[in-house]
């Protein structure tokens, strides 16, 4: 069963769809072009986001004519979406800080064993 939609839902729906594609290929683009790792974990979440927000709406509107009522139960996909995004994001990032952190006390560790190992054999000669 097939409902053909009046434009004035078809053409805020489609608008909203495309715009939904735009900014989630520029998170990806984000992912792949940037730099840094805390760079390229920002633009797919915004990216993510955002896009979900638009096919919401997008899907509200066409559902919500199709049904003749107004159709909320998207709003679910989407707070969920929206909290666990931008949580795993944080939670990435706070393991690479970590990690990094670790990184560098090794390296900082490695150069005082060297630099001590350079002062005894120094102070034997």
């Amino acid at each position: 069963m097939t409902h053909a939609l009046p434009l004035w839902v078809a053409i805020p729906v489609a608008a909203l769809l495309v715009i939904s594609g735009f900014i989630t290929l520029t998170g990806t683009i984000g992912l792949l072009r940037l730099p840094t790792f805390f760079s390229r974990i920002h633009a797919p979440t915004l990216g993510n986001t955002l896009g979900v927000f638009c096919v919401l709406v997008a899907s509200i509107l066409a559902a919500s004519y199709i049904e003749q009522r107004i159709v909320v139960h998207p709003i679910l996909i989407t707070f969920f979406l929206v909290i666990t995004s931008p949580v795993t994001a944080m939670l990435l990032m706070r393991a690479a800080i970590k990690r990094q952190a670790r990184a560098d006390l090794e390296k900082q560790l490695d150069s005082e064993r060297a630099g001590a190992g350079h002062a005894a054999r120094d102070s034997k000669s």
